[in-house]
């Protein structure tokens, strides 16, 4: 009681004096009671109040929502750069992202390959994704041709084989700022298919060893080029072994699934670990997940790759024209069933029929539009993270 009488005494001597020398005292009188006051609660805890803050808009959503059918449809396709009517499938067909091989780099010197790139994203007001396969070896885009590269690219075996894993990542580094340097943000690499046996056709495009180090080489590859800022992405799911070349007719996978958890999914593993942004499912049929289609056009392969190895990025089809895929469906519903079966980037040449049939499917029922949406969702993701929106 000394100690507020005290407090009090004060307050009003300085309610006094301020008085006298005429200034304002409500403020100060207040504030010397409120001293007193909170002096004798001071062991009291008061609660701490935080400002409400606004939820993050959704951009994404909001993109989403504002996209025609027609625009939401061509987003999720990955085209083979045509050689005429460009304008064509971007304005009508709302393209949204291409492929482009060899042959369009033909004759360019860098600033031609730079300035043809740059011509295709500024016919889209959303970036689009630009796609090569640049693997290193025989399967090279760009770095094939002298007058864009001093030397292609050497293929994942002679790379490891020159200075293993450290040799893998630097490589993979160079070349995503080479392909960045183009404009090109997306790279269909590396290979993570798992082979030993120089007689499978795979051979030659992967690592060449085990299924560990392949998988040290595929989280050094994916790091490498993430590190470049590009987009990169593992083939061929769910691991092709030693199975015929599907390009020309289908390819049917006998082994069983413990081999597939013991050795073909364990890069593959390493690579969504490692935190690739897409991933490319192969055309054979795996009849240990889905003996009656092939692993694109399947469900059950796609849960496996969402379930139980828990990627959530981008899963790409290989090209929906390829012979295995051609003696499966009637070329027209190709594009239906692998929306249908979880894929999210379609990779086509036929993009007139095969986006009409996908709009066409939506409009009648066969496709729920919020499957549309939900591809659509991780395809813009991906774009936003490369800076494309």
């Amino acid at each position: 009681m000394r100690k507020r009488a005290f407090l009090l005494l004060t307050a009003v001597l300085i309610f006094l004096t301020a008085s006298c020398s005429g200034r304002e005292t409500d403020t100060q009188l207040t504030d010397s009671v409120s001293s007193v006051q909170e002096d004798e609660t001071m062991t009291e805890t008061k609660p701490e109040t935080h400002p409400e803050t606004e939820p993050e808009p959704d951009i994404l959503g909001e993109l989403i929502a504002a996209l025609s059918l027609e625009e939401k449809v061509g987003q999720l396709f990955l085209v083979r750069l045509p050689e005429n009517g460009i304008d064509r499938a971007v304005s009508e067909y709302k393209v949204g992202n291409f492929i482009l091989f060899a042959n369009d780099f033909s004759g360019l010197d860098k600033n031609e390959a730079v300035n043809k790139i740059a011509s295709l994203q500024s016919q889209s007001d959303i970036g689009m994704l630009i796609a090569v396969d640049e693997e290193g070896g025989n399967v090279n885009r760009v770095s094939k041709y002298p007058s864009l590269r001093e030397s292609p690219f050497p293929s994942p075996s002679a790379l490891y084989k020159k200075g293993g894993i450290d040799a893998i990542r630097a490589d993979a580094v160079e070349k995503g700022a080479f392909l960045r340097s183009f404009g090109i943000n997306l790279n269909l690499a590396p290979v993570a298919d798992v082979s030993t046996d120089p007689k499978d056709f795979i051979f030659p495009r992967t690592v060449g060893q085990d299924a560990a180090t392949t998988a040290r080489a595929v989280a050094a590859a994916v790091e490498g080029m993430n590190a470049a800022g590009i987009a990169c992405s593992l083939k061929h799911f769910p691991g092709y072994g030693n199975n015929a070349d599907t390009h020309t007719g289908i390819a049917i996978d006998e082994r069983p699934l413990s081999s597939f958890r013991e050795n073909d999914l364990v890069p593959f593993r390493a690579g969504i670990e490692a935190g690739v942004g897409t991933l490319m499912v192969s055309h054979n049929i795996v009849k240990c997940m889905d003996p009656d289609r092939p692993a694109s056009l399947s469900p059950e392969v796609h849960c496996l790759l969402r379930d139980e190895l828990g990627f959530d990025g981008v899963i790409i089809t290989d090209e929906l024209s390829m012979g295995a895929i051609l003696e499966y469906t009637d070329g027209k519903s190709a594009a239906v069933a692998a929306v249908l079966a979880g894929n999210d980037l379609l990779c086509v040449t036929d993009f007139e029929t095969q986006i009409t049939a996908v709009i066409e499917a939506v409009r009648n029922g066969t496709i729920p539009e919020e499957r549309i949406d939900t591809s659509l969702r991780r395809v813009l993701k991906l774009k936003k993270m490369l800076g494309l929106i």
